[in-house]
């Protein structure tokens, strides 16, 4: 594919981590025929499973790499979850918060059987994130925020990052320091997501 030999390392990486784990192992049975179209899908309780290219581009800028900590904000059916497991590898961690009990089994359920080393943890009304868990290299936020939540940028390591849906704009957080306002934004295009299920700055 041309003869640049600047073929983004990240997207590489994405690209066999989605070949290797299949969203129809994270879908209800009813949607599971829809697995590989390219669509948001829904998986309960008012919740989605996120379309591939969409999740594709978060993950690409996300940049999660082996031994990253990492926290799945909204991590629904599991998938994302999953996804980013297979990213950081045996040497990482991943954990993810839903705010939604029955996709908390159900995304424990998933992982458990797609025999990833990642878990699910229920977040709880009026915290956002998990910070006994942090500081975390990566955060990926799966649901749309009105602002940029400080309670996760708090939650990055001083070099970490995060990538968050904020009206209607993918919005990647780069931390440049200790100083948890001391941030760096870029926008990457307008996409859909639901609500962010949370209090306070959400």
């Amino acid at each position: 594919m041309g003869g640049s030999g600047r073929e983004d390392p990240a997207a590489a990486r994405v690209a066999a981590a989605m070949r290797a784990v299949d969203r129809r192992d994270f879908l209800p049975a009813s949607q599971q025929r829809f697995a590989h179209a390219d669509q948001a899908l829904r998986i309960g309780h008012g919740a989605t499973c996120t379309q591939p290219s969409t999740v594709e581009v978060m993950l690409r800028l996300l940049d999660a790499r082996p031994g990253h900590r990492v926290l799945d904000v909204g991590s629904g059916s599991g998938w994302t979850t999953a996804l980013l497991a297979r990213l950081v590898g045996p040497s990482g961690a991943v954990v993810g918060v839903e705010i939604v009990p029955e996709l908390v089994t159900l995304g424990r359920a998933n992982l458990l059987a797609a025999g990833l080393p990642a878990r699910i943890e229920q977040a709880e009304p009026g915290r956002l994130g998990r910070p006994e868990d942090g500081p975390y290299d990566r955060i990926l936020v799966s649901a749309e925020a009105r602002r940029v939540p400080r309670r996760l940028i708090e939650q990055l390591s001083e070099t970490g990052r995060m990538v968050v849906p904020v009206r209607g704009d993918l919005v990647v957080v780069d931390r440049l320091g200790p100083d948890p306002g001391d941030v760096r934004t870029r926008r990457y295009g307008t996409y859909s997501f639901v609500r962010l299920r949370a209090t306070g700055e959400d």
